[in-house]
């Protein structure tokens, strides 16, 4: 299947720029930076048990508005890469690894803990950049670009995590759980069933603001 080059619309892309750079121009505003991370994501399925999850990262900008002592809503931007990794086995020994890579935008409650920490809870939409499917085994080597009218272009679900702090850095732990059915044509349902995507992430944010 040959890939169909995805363009996010350049709307969406503004108006969270220039939100995460509004900071700076703003009152009662907080942190704002860049951050990335480690994720482990997987589908969501009731028949995923031999899935082992793909090993990916994110990246990107993020930024808080209406920030006081006790609380702030946080946006980001960010790359963010999910999918799962497959093991097949019986008479052939086949794994797949299925590979999606987004660009989320995240808006965050941040429930903040003195100068400790945050408690980040909220929602994602995303948007998918591309896919493709890898393959290594008994019966196959190699890859493939999955045509995009295979596969929802968005996603949304659910946000919850934890983040420390030390100056201006923060580390934490996230999880994204997904609520839209990936697959959007028979042909991927064939493959995938009716998953959703789910991601955890561990994360370091450098705050960039001086205060």
């Amino acid at each position: 299947m040959k890939m169909k080059t995805g363009f996010l619309p350049g709307a969406l892309l503004a108006i969270v720029v220039s939100v995460i750079l509004s900071q700076y121009a703003c009152a009662q505003i907080g942190s704002a930076g860049i951050k990335g991370g480690f994720n482990v994501s997987n589908f969501n399925q009731d028949n995923a048990n031999d899935q082992d999850g793909r090993l990916g990262f994110n990246a990107g900008l993020f930024g808080q508005v209406l920030s006081t002592d006790a609380f702030a809503l946080q946006l980001e931007l960010l790359y963010s890469t999910k999918g799962t990794s497959v093991q097949y086995g019986g008479p052939i020994n086949q794994k797949v690894n299925y590979n999606l890579n987004y660009l989320d935008v995240p808006v965050l409650a941040v429930i903040k803990l003195a100068d400790f920490g945050e408690i980040h809870l909220g929602g994602y939409a995303s948007y998918l950049l591309n896919a493709n499917i890898s393959y290594k085994g008994d019966f196959a080597n190699g890859s493939s670009a999955v045509s995009k009218d295979n596969l929802k272009s968005y996603d949304y679900g659910i946000v919850g995590g934890l983040g420390a702090h030390f100056g201006k850095v923060e580390v934490g732990a996230r999880y994204n759980f997904g609520v839209v059915k990936i697959a959007n044509s028979n042909a991927a349902r064939a493959y995938i069933g009716e998953a959703k995507n789910s991601c955890a992430q561990l994360f370091m944010a450098f705050n960039l603001r001086s205060k």
